[in-house]
């Protein structure tokens, strides 16, 4: 791998590492595969990475998965070989509705049943019981309302249309925020 190649197949992988989303050798995978101007097989991808050909083919399924890599034919050759996408606006898109919403959705089901469970709670005589579900309830509301947005804006972001950052910035009330004093 010539040093230019190796640069970015080096910061690919670091940057993947942290994303949450990929891996450090899903990472380099692409970026191999992304400055490869024909598709690859799996053999040509170990050992251009110096990694083993299983390890390559447990991580460019994900990265199939994740449509960020597709398998291609090549004429005259029974191996698989791989390219890159380069429509990064549906892969980003891919990876917000599959990653981040469902993420934001899980915290919304959750606050679902945290309501339920506040208002089962509510019907106690007791009133530090009943205190702490107000409490509750009310912050509880503070992220349903920030997480409903979230859900919104990446919606429209997967959708095409324009995100307006004013709209999430806006949606905690200031008061909800601040919550109970410290003494």
């Amino acid at each position: 791998m010539d040093r230019t190649t190796a640069i970015f197949v080096d910061g690919i992988g670091t940057a993947a590492a942290t994303s949450g989303v990929l891996g450090q050798i899903q990472g380099r995978i692409f970026a191999l595969l992304y400055l490869h101007a024909s598709p690859m097989p799996l053999d040509e991808i170990s050992s251009e990475l110096q990694q083993s050909k299983s390890n390559i083919s447990v991580n460019i399924r994900g990265l199939v998965e994740w449509h960020l890599v597709r398998r291609v034919s090549v004429p005259a050759s029974r191996k698989d070989h791989y390219e890159a996408a380069t429509n990064f606006w549906r892969v980003m898109t891919e990876i917000m509705e599959r990653r981040f919403r469902w993420t934001v959705r899980q915290v919304l089901a959750t606050i679902a049943e945290t309501e339920r469970a506040a208002i089962e709670d509510g019907g106690r005589r007791d009133t530090a019981a009943g205190e702490a579900v107000s409490f509750i309830t009310s912050r509880i509301g503070v992220l349903k309302l920030y997480f409903t947005a979230v859900d919104g804006v990446i919606g429209s972001f997967t959708q095409g249309k324009p995100v307006d950052a004013e709209t999430l910035q806006n949606v905690v009330p200031l008061g909800a925020v601040r919550g109970r004093q410290r003494r």
